[in-house]
C-alpha cells in the first residue's frame, strides 16, 4: 500500500506547541526478510478520522527502526499534555515470554541481542500511555497464532504484557481495529467497552471501566463538498527539486504545507522522519561538503592509526571501525562525538600525528642505537673469541644481532672440522638427521649416539624445531594478519626501501620478502616495541611508512 494521508502530512508540518490529544499509527506489510504481514499498512486509512476528531497525527507505512522510535520520541513528547492518546501497531510482533517487541521492516530473523536495532519495545510504548491514565488505548495488530521460534529464547507474537494501570490495550486484525476505530473511538459518545464485547475478533486486556468513552463532543461539521483544487505542477516539481537539493527538514516541510497532498508528499513525509531520526545529520552533512578523495581519507586513517586509534584498515572507506576510531579520537580531544570530522579536526589530527611520527622516529633511534652497543659488547664478550659454546650463546640472546651471519658461519665451519675428524658412523648419522631436520632425526641421532660428536648441536636443532613449533600458531596468525593487508610487490619494494634507509639491511629491494627481509622486519618491531614476528600489522606498517614530516 503506497498511501500517506493528508493528516500525516500535516502532523510532520508543524505540530502545535500544546497538542491536546495524540496518535501514533505504524503499520508494516513489507518486510526484507520476514513473511509479508498482509494488511497491516491498512492502519493508516483512520488516519483523518483521527485528525478530525481532535488528534494531533503521525502515521508511517513500512518505517525503519529509527523512524519508528523519532515518532514514539514525539509522541512521549506531546503526551505531557495531552488528554487523549491513541497508539495503533500493525506488523510482527516477537517476544521472549516477558519482554516483547515490534519488528522494523528491515529487521532480519531476530536475536535476543539484536532486537535493540531494528525493534521496538512494546513495554516502552505502555510506558508512554501512562501519562494519559483512563484515556490511552493501545491497539494492537499482529499475528498472534504464529508459533515460529527464533533460537532457544525468542518466538513470534507477544508476551504477557505487564500492562500499567489505566491504560487498555486491544488486540485484533487491521480491519477489525479501524472499524473499532471510526464507530467508537471517534464516534461521539460511542463506547468502546460495548464495540468490543459485540466483535469476536478483538481482545481487550488492561484497563476496563464498565465504560470507557474516547469521544464526548460533537465532531464540527464542516462543508465538505468537493470544491475543484487548482495546481500548478511544475511550481510543484520546482519546489520538490528544491527540497531535494537542500535536503533538510525545513525544506521538505515546507514543501508539504504548501502541497499536502502532493504527488511527492510521502517522499516529503518519510524524509521529514528519516532526517528526525538521524543522529548527527549536521555533522555528516558537513563532513560530506569538503568532498574528500579516497587518498585524503586514506591520509586521515593513517594518522589516526599513528596516534593508536584503530580503524581497522586504511582503505579511504570510513566503515565503523573508522566511525569509532573518531568518536573516540573526538572524546579524548574535548570535541562533540559525532564521529564525524570538521576542517579544524582534520588539521589537528594531522598535526598530531607529524608529532607523535617524529617521537616514535626519535624514540626508535635511540631504542636502536642502545641495542645495537648491547649487542656489541655481547659479542665482544661472547662471541668475537669464536669458540663454540660463545657464538651459541651469541645467536641464542641476539638471533637477527649485527654478528649474527658471522657467528652462524663460525659455527658452520666448526661443524664441518668435527665432521672431518668424526668416525665413519656418527659422521654419516649427523649428515643424515641434518638433511631432514626434523625433531625426530634429531631425537633419534641424540639416542644412538649418547656420545656423538653432534651431541650439542644435535640438542640445540631440536630445541629450536620444538619452539618452531609450539610458536607455529602465532606464526600463522601474524602470517595471515600480513596477508590480509594485500601488499603489492611496489609496496614491498617500499617497505625494503624504507628498511634499508634505517640501517637494517632487509636484503635486495626487490618486492620478495626473504629470511633478510623477516629479520630486518623483526628489528624494525623491536625498536618500536612492537610483537617482533618478522610479519607486518597494520600498525607497524603504519609507522614504517609514515616517517617524520610526514
Amino acid at each position: 500500500m503506497r498511501r500517506l494521508l493528508l493528516s500525516t502530512a500535516l502532523s510532520l508540518i508543524a505540530a502545535p506547541v500544546f497538542a491536546e490529544d495524540a496518535a501514533l499509527l505504524l503499520g508494516m506489510d513489507r518486510y526484507l526478510t520476514l513473511d509479508r504481514f498482509s494488511g497491516g499498512t491498512d492502519i493508516t486509512d483512520t488516519a483523518d478520522d483521527l485528525r478530525n476528531a481532535g488528534y494531533t497525527v503521525d502515521a508511517l507505512e513500512n518505517p525503519a527502526a529509527d523512524a519508528m522510535r523519532a515518532m514514539l520520541t514525539r509522541l512521549h513528547t506531546r503526551s505531557d499534555d495531552a488528554e487523549r492518546l491513541i497508539v495503533v501497531l500493525a506488523g510482527r510482533f516477537v517476544t521472549d515470554g516477558k519482554r516483547s517487541w515490534i519488528l522494523s521492516v528491515n529487521a532480519p530473523a531476530p536475536t535476543l541481542f539484536g532486537l535493540e536495532q531494528e525493534a521496538v519495545s512494546i513495554e516502552s510504548v505502555l510506558r508512554v500511555l501512562t501519562n494519559t491514565p483512563g484515556k490511552s488505548v493501545l491497539m494492537l495488530a499482529g499475528d498472534m497464532q504464529a508459533t515460529d521460534a527464533f533460537g532457544p529464547v525468542l518466538r513470534h507474537g507477544l508476551g504477557a504484557l505487564e500492562i500499567p494501570q489505566g491504560v487498555t490495550v486491544i488486540q485484533g486484525n487491521p480491519r477489525s481495529l479501524n472499524r473499532l476505530i471510526a464507530d467508537a473511538v471517534v464516534t461521539p459518545r460511542a463506547d468502546i467497552m460495548s464495540a468490543v464485547a459485540g466483535s469476536r475478533r478483538l481482545d481487550i486486556d488492561g484497563f476496563q471501566p464498565e465504560t470507557l468513552v474516547m469521544q464526548t463532543a460533537e465532531i464540527p461539521v464542516t462543508d465538505t463538498a468537493p470544491r475543484p483544487v487548482i495546481v500548478d505542477q511544475q511550481a510543484e516539481i520546482d519546489m520538490w527539486e528544491q527540497a531535494k537539493r537542500t535536503d533538510t527538514e525545513q525544506g521538505y516541510r515546507a514543501y508539504l504545507r504548501e502541497y499536502p497532498r502532493g504527488a511527492f508528499a510521502i517522499d516529503a513525509a518519510n524524509a521529514v522522519a528519516a532526517i528526525s531520526s538521524e543522529p548527527n545529520r549536521a555533522a555528516r552533512l558537513v563532513e560530506d561538503s569538503y568532498n574528500l578523495t579516497r587518498d585524503q581519507r586514506r591520509s586521515i586513517q593513517r594518522d589516526l592509526s599513528i596516534l593508536n586509534y584503530d580503524t581497522r584498515g586504511i582503505d579511504g572507506i570510513y566503515g565503523p571501525g573508522t566511525r569509532n576510531a573518531i568518536l573516540n579520537w573526538q572524546q579524548e580531544n574535548g570535541f562533540a562525538q559525532t564521529s564525524y570530522l570538521t576542517s579544524e579536526q582534520i588539521t589537528r589530527i594531522d598535526a598530531q600525528a607529524a608529532r607523535r611520527s617524529a617521537q616514535l622516529e626519535q624514540e626508535a633511534a635511540v631504542a636502536r642505537a642502545e641495542e645495537l652497543r648491547l649487542d656489541r659488547a655481547y659479542w665482544e664478550q661472547n662471541g668475537a673469541n669464536g669458540r663454540k659454546p660463545g657464538l651459541r650463546r651469541y645467536l641464542d640472546r641476539y638471533p637477527d644481532g649485527i654478528y649474527a651471519d658471522q657467528a652462524t658461519a663460525q659455527l658452520n665451519q666448526i661443524e664441518e672440522n668435527q665432521l672431518g675428524r668424526a668416525d665413519r658412523a656418527d659422521r654419516d648419522a649427523w649428515t643424515a638427521a641434518r638433511n631432514r631436520n626434523t625433531p625426530k632425526a634429531y631425537e633419534k641421532y641424540i639416542k644412538d649416539f649418547r656420545n656423538g660428536a653432534f651431541r650439542d648441536e644435535a640438542q640445540v636443532r631440536l630445541n629450536a624445531l620444538r619452539q618452531d613449533q609450539s610458536n607455529a600458531a602465532s606464526n600463522d596468525q601474524a602470517r595471515a594478519a600480513e596477508a590480509a593487508l594485500g601488499l603489492n610487490v611496489l609496496t614491498r619494494r617500499m617497505i625494503e626501501g624504507r628498511l634499508s634507509q634505517l640501517g637494517l639491511n632487509p636484503g635486495p629491494v626487490d618486492g620478495r620478502f626473504n629470511d633478510r627481509s623477516r629479520r630486518a622486519i623483526r628489528q624494525f618491531q623491536r625498536s618500536r616495541n612492537l610483537d617482533p614476528t618478522g610479519f607486518l600489522t597494520q600498525s607497524a606498517l603504519v609507522q614504517l611508512l609514515l616517517p617524520s614530516g610526514n
